[in-house]
């Protein structure tokens, strides 16, 4: 069964070893999760409603979060076959 809180196919996970230095397992899954359920973090509003925009027309999802002083970036590809958590200076 499917979670009702997750708005899209998330679709494979990838976590760069930035993102694994910043967030241990159970912070990243907890970020995962809440990218998946539409909570896009800190973005800004023009972002927030980017991603609204790209849930009904299959645009990248962006979700910003604060983790230990830093910032992880959780991305998934328009086509929804990969989601990614990585730091900013690795995009």
């Amino acid at each position: 069964m499917i979670d009702t809180l997750i708005r899209f196919q998330p679709g494979k996970f990838v976590v760069t070893i930035g993102a694994q230095q910043v967030a241990d397992n159970h912070v990243l899954l907890e970020l995962l999760r809440r990218h998946h359920a539409g909570d896009w973090g800190t973005v800004c509003d023009d972002d927030k409603k980017a991603n609204e925009w790209a849930l009904k027309h299959g645009a990248r999802l962006l979700s910003a979060y604060d983790v230990n002083g830093e910032k992880l970036w959780v991305i998934t590809e328009a086509s929804r076959e990969q989601t990614t958590v990585l730091t900013p200076g690795e995009y």
